[in-house]
Parts: structure tokens; C-alpha cells; sequence
């Protein structure tokens, strides 16, 4: 149905005149008039009763009425709720991230609502080998993971280079030590993050490689879990160094470093090459190549980000 006939149409009905009609709308009496008979035509109904010198809507006219003024009321609505979202004032965000992502974006989202308060954003807990496929569907708009998919249908934006860190209680025995042998860590209770990635089978593809045995004897759904673990010196652990950098600053942790085991991990972000991205997803990638990678605990002290 046109929408513009539904304007005119009720335009006269609130007026009571097809002169009164045009004048508020600019238009001649003909064309309004001319504008009601083609919505008469459309319906197949009488709107306006002619029979009489007075103005008078007929049964028909008055329920076309009504709904014209809700119809219009919903044009209206909708057209200010794209303006919103073109204007950056509405809208929703969707990120995938898993947990050690996740605390990576914290610093970014904070800045994004900074600037953009009226759009909602939403961390939605991810497992990192599903996100490219929850992208590419649509289900998520863009999402954060530490290796990469090799999809062509993903746009990549490395945003952070992080690395696995050795961890150890203050009060474990290698506490103090600057660095160690691999070998040194065959008789260590290892805390592991039980969920599948990458890096946990880099650690465990290194010590098979130089013949050491390495125990996890105890695994965890939580990276928050085994640092806790790790702090009450029932174990050790490899974690992500952004997820434990505020706890070996203030000694909580010691870190050390392995000699035969240097795992870097760069974060990347994740968007569909092919798909039109929404107004917030664009605003959210126009900030991250404005501000520099930060750590949320060591701002200023990493690499911008890089389109790859």
C-alpha cells in the first residue's frame, strides 16, 4: 500500500476539507482529491461520503482512518529508529569471546559506550572454535579469538600480542628463579584448562618433544579457577599473560620463564568479509584502529592493531 495516499487521505480526514488538506500539505485540492480517489480505487471502497455538502467520512473511511493512523505512527517509529542507528545513539553489539579474550576487550568496550552510551553491548561467552562459524551465520557479529581460522570469508583484525606465561605460588620452590630447563618440570602437578585450544596442545606437543613427562593431574573449566589454584600453591599452571599480569605484579604470582617454551598468542577479531557489517560493528572497529592495543592493566605499552 502507498503510504503517501494513506497521508493524504488522513490528512483530510483530520481536517474535515480537501482545501484545508492541501494547503497543510502543499499540494493543489485537485491532486488531494485526486490522491483519495486512488486509495478508494485501491481498497475498492467509498472513504469519503459525496452525497452531501458536509464533510463526511463513510463506515469504511473511518476504519481506514484509524488504521492509517497507526500505520503511520509505525512509519514514523521505524524511520527515527534507523536514524538512531545510522546516528550511533541505538543499536546492539555482539562479540563472541571466550574468557581470556573477553578480560582483552573489557578496555574497548569501555571506551566504545564512553562515546556510544545508547548502544547496548553484549560479551556473549564463546567457545573460540566456534566463533568464526557463529560469524560467518550471523548469529554473532564479530568475534574475538587467539589463532587463526584461514577462512576467506572472515575479515581479521590483529588487535593484541599476548603470550603463554609460566606461572608459580610465592611460596612454591622455584619461586625467585628467573628462568628453567623444561626438564626441570617432569615432578610438577600441572593445572590445566580443560577446554581444547591451540596453545594447550603446543605445551603438551613441547614436553612430548623433549621426553618430559607432564602431569595434569588436576584440570579446571576456568582460567579464574586455576589461577586461584595456582596462587594457593596446588599446582602450576601456562596461562595467558594478560590474565595474570595485575597478580605477578602485585607478587601474588612469580612468573618464570622456560627455556624450550615461548608461545606467543596474537588476538585477533573477526568479521565477515562478505556481509555488510551494522553502523555499532563499524563504530567498534573505527575505535579499535584509533586507540592503541592495550592491555587492560598496561596501557600504552602494545602494538596497534593490524589488518590481516
Amino acid at each position: 500500500m502507498d503510504l503517501d495516499l494513506l497521508t493524504v487521505f488522513e490528512t483530510v480526514a483530520a481536517e474535515g476539507s480537501f482545501s484545508r488538506a492541501g494547503q497543510r500539505l502543499f499540494r493543489s485540492q485537485p491532486a488531494v482529491s485526486l490522491a483519495v480517489k486512488r486509495l478508494e480505487t485501491d481498497l475498492g471502497v467509498r472513504l469519503i461520503d459525496r452525497t452531501s455538502r458536509s464533510f463526511h467520512l463513510t463506515d469504511a473511511g473511518r476504519q481506514v482512518s484509524a488504521y492509517a493512523k497507526r500505520l503511520l505512527a509505525l512509519d514514523r517509529k521505524m524511520r527515527l529508529a534507523l536514524l538512531e542507528l545510522k546516528d550511533l545513539t541505538a543499536g546492539k553489539l555482539t562479540i563472541g569471546a571466550n574468557e581470556s579474550t573477553a578480560l582483552y576487550l573489557l578496555g574497548h568496550v569501555e571506551a566504545f559506550r564512553c562515546r556510544y552510551p545508547g548502544i547496548q553491548v553484549e560479551l556473549r561467552r564463546s567457545l573460540s572454535s566456534r566463533i568464526p562459524e557463529a560469524v560467518l551465520e550471523g548469529s554473532l557479529e564479530m568475534g574475538a579469538i587467539s589463532y587463526d581460522p584461514g577462512d576467506p570469508g572472515l575479515r581479521i583484525l590483529r588487535i593484541y600480542q599476548d603470550r603463554l606465561t609460566f606461572v608459580v605460588s610465592p611460596r612454591h620452590h622455584f619461586a625467585g628463579r628467573r628462568e628453567i630447563a623444561i626438564k626441570e618440570l617432569g615432578s610438577e602437578t600441572f593445572i590445566a584448562h580443560n577446554v581444547v585450544s591451540p596453545y594447550r596442545a603446543r605445551v603438551i606437543e613441547a614436553f612430548r618433544q623433549h621426553q618430559v613427562q607432564l602431569n595434569m593431574e588436576i584440570e579446571m573449566p576456568t582460567i579464574e579457577t586455576i589461577r586461584r589454584l595456582v596462587q594457593r600453591n596446588l599446582g602450576v599452571a601456562f596461562l595467558p599473560k594478560m590474565c595474570v599480569e595485575q597478580q605477578i605484579k602485585s607478587g601474588a604470582l612469580c612468573e618464570i620463564e622456560v627455556r624450550e617454551l615461548g608461545v606467543e598468542r596474537t588476538i585477533r577479531l573477526v568479521c565477515p568479509a562478505r556481509r555488510s557489517l551494522s553502523n555499532a560493528s563499524q563504530a567498534f572497529l573505527e575505535l579499535l584502529g584509533e586507540r592503541p592495543a592495550a592491555n587492560p592493566e598496561r596501557s600504552g605499552e602494545n602494538r596497534p592493531p593490524v589488518l590481516g
